[in-house]
């Protein structure tokens, strides 16, 4: 209430007399407020934010629940380019869940209201995702197991390094597979795993040098407690292997199984979501076992994975790898081994092999390493460290988007809290031109108040949507934040919008719809009471936000537009609205997981208005500024209101 009488108070110069006499009894209530006065209250705010004024200065958010079986907890968001929102859970943060090898995917279409279940092959749940030139979403990585606390680890536990010296052929193992020490202890692996076959090289001499492969599989003892506990490292023999060559060639090491903290693990499935067949096609499995981890989308239309904790739960320390989507392949980087820590906001620059780290992350890694934000070239895998950023210490969990087009080539960073558990947080915008001589943070305006978990969505006008989020560890204290704030590039300054109802944190959504809306979805608080006694469900309403420009009147209309174009071609467009036109942008679509979002960009497309009514648009000819894909086309007219949007597919 406080702050929306603060909120109300700063609007009253600009408000009409009759949302002012709405107000000031709300004020005087303030002080003392008995029942049958605070029902009065309600309804006299009800009144004043479904009014015409309120709702074109600050625009209005509206609350969808689904039907309970329609559900799910909305971990990943996607919009496709059939205008259908892809929201993914896999075991959704539920280890009951994954237990049950319950994995869901929703599929919903925000014009009808519609959804369908999408059968989900593995536990998605923490994937990374990037879209395709062809619409596909790639996903991979995802859950092979959930964290195990300290206390909790009924049996010793560790990373099993294994070995295959045989260069003719590689094996696959079932999970159970066990492995025995020479000591007699005995452990076995919690999921199936493959040695490929060694490597052979032949020298001119005719000497052959075999290097064995490895792969490293989560194994646990056998017997429960301290009996299955050992620090002494050693060659363990797989049991079942015959006497010989097998046995001989095929062995795992590994220095010590404990009863400490057992972190999530990552798998290294990798799936394409198919819009229109509106299903999961597997594809190649990664190198490396991923979960936490960024898919960075680069100019060429292949996609970068970085970061994630393997199959044994921890960070991977720099192995990178990219996807082909023509091949449908991985292949590892070695060339690129650079350390970040989980879901790093990773950006494509205007420059060709150049992406930029904002500092923003989620999850894990430790604090004082990988976190400078900087320019890293991929040719030569050099990292450029940038300066002038502000409360530095806490960029976890927070916000990073484009502003204004990307030609422009300006980031921001919003809000965001300390690593791990921490509860602090801060209320910190900072700017970044990456054009600049010497690019460097500059300050933004403040948040409202510190911000974890802001939902930061770029709307078609270049105004950012900021939403959502808490001040303390996902939303501890009852600390979800409601108030709501338009960024305006071209000022560089926040104003407030209308308050949202529901609480956002860990686990949350925002992504543009092509009628101009916003789609706020997600919330995993740990406790709902302000004393942290009582535990809280995942949050499963949907909130729509209309902005403020869709108040304003009739809205510019696109009659005829092409369903594709190259970069560098000029486009025509049909709109009866032409000479009101003041710009127009292509929004790439929102792939968005963790507040982190490495896709959405709004691109400027030069305007010519010919004779003939239409309107004549260039698209820039960088692919680094417009990477193949689709995008939603918008014309915005001179009042500042955009139209609905048109899919259009940069080939």
């Amino acid at each position: 209430m406080r702050r929306l009488l603060r909120r109300s108070l700063v609007a009253i110069k600009k408000r009409s007399r009759m949302i002012m006499i709405v107000l000031v009894p709300a004020v005087l209530i303030a002080v003392n407020v008995p029942p049958g006065i605070a029902l009065v209250t309600a309804w006299q705010r009800d009144q004043m934010i479904n009014s015409a004024d309120y709702m074109a200065e600050f625009g209005r958010w509206d609350v969808i629940e689904l039907p309970e079986e329609q559900r799910v907890n909305a971990i990943h968001a996607a919009l496709l380019s059939t205008g259908k929102v892809l929201i993914i859970a896999g075991s959704g943060n539920d280890r009951a869940q994954f237990d049950a090898g319950t994995f869901r995917t929703l599929l919903y279409d925000p014009v009808t209201g519609q959804t369908r279940d999408v059968l989900t092959p593995a536990d998605m749940f923490c994937a990374g995702h990037a879209f395709l030139p062809d619409g596909n979403l790639l996903v991979a990585g995802g859950t092979q197991r959930y964290e195990v606390l300290e206390g909790d680890v009924t049996h010793a536990g560790g990373p099993m390094r294994v070995k295959n010296e045989f260069p003719d052929a590689g094996r696959d193992f079932p999970a159970g597979t066990e492995f025995v020490a020479p000591d007699g202890k005995a452990y076995r692996a919690t999921n199936a795993f493959s040695l490929p076959p060694a490597e052979k090289v032949i020298a001119r001499d005719g000497t052959a040098t075999v290097t064995a492969s490895e792969t490293v599989v989560w194994v646990e003892s056998e017997v429960e407690g301290a009996a299955g506990v050992t620090a002494t490292p050693a060659q363990y023999s797989i049991s079942g292997l015959a006497v010989g060559p097998d046995a001989e060639n095929l062995y795992g090491l590994a220095e010590n199984m404990d009863l400490e903290k057992q972190d999530y693990q990552g798998i290294d499935d990798a799936f394409e979501f198919d819009p229109i067949a509106e299903e999961y096609v597997r594809v190649d499995s990664m190198a490396h076992k991923r979960w936490y981890p960024s898919l960075t989308p680069l100019h060429d239309g292949t996609v970068l994975s970085v970061s994630g904790l393997d199959g044994t739960g921890e960070i991977l320390p720099g192995q990178n790898e990219l996807y082909d989507p023509v091949t449908k392949t991985w292949t590892e980087r070695p060339d690129l081994f650079r350390y970040f820590p989980t879901y790093p906001a990773l950006f494509q620059t205007e420059n060709e092999g150049e992406l930029f780290f904002t500092g923003s992350s989620t999850g894990y890694g430790p604090s004082d390493q990988g976190r400078v934000p900087g320019f890293w070239q991929l040719e030569d895998n050099t990292f450029e460290p940038v300066a002038g950023l502000r409360d530095p210490e806490l960029m976890e969990t927070s916000g990073s988007a484009w502003i204004g087009p990307v030609q422009d080539q300006r980031l921001m960073v919003v809000g965001g809290g300390g690593v791990g558990e921490s509860p602090l947080s801060t209320s910190r915008t900072d700017i970044i031109d990456l054009t600049a001589e010497t690019p460097a943070y500059t300050p933004g305006p403040d948040l409202p108040e510190p911000t974890r978990y802001p939902n930061v969505v770029t709307l078609p006008t270049d105004e950012i949507l900021i939403a959502g989020g808490s001040r303390d560890y996902r939303g501890k204290g009852r600390s979800h934040i409601y108030e709501a704030s338009l960024y305006t590039p071209s000022t560089n300054s926040l104003r407030p919008a209308a308050d949202s109802s529901v609480g956002r944190d860990y686990h949350t959504e925002g992504l543009l719809l092509p009628n101009g809306q916003v789609l706020v979805m997600g919330g995993d608080a740990l406790f709902s009471d302000v004393n942290n006694t009582r535990d809280a469900e995942f949050e499963h309403r949907l909130e729509i936000y209309t902005p403020p420009y869709m108040f304003h009147g009739p809205r510019p209309e696109i009659t005829d537009a092409p369903a594709a174009v190259a970069p560098g071609d000029t486009m025509t467009v049909a709109t009866p609205d032409a000479g009101s036109v003041d710009r127009a942008r292509l929004v790439r679509p929102s792939a968005v997981t963790h507040v982190t979002d490495l896709e959405q960009r709004t691109v400027a497309l030069d305007m010519e208005r010919r004779p003939d009514g239409t309107l004549g648009l260039g698209v820039p000819g960088s692919r680094t500024l417009v990477p193949a894909g689709y995008y939603m086309l918008f014309l915005v007219d001179d009042t500042g209101t955009p139209s609905v949007a048109r899919w259009v597919q940069v080939t």
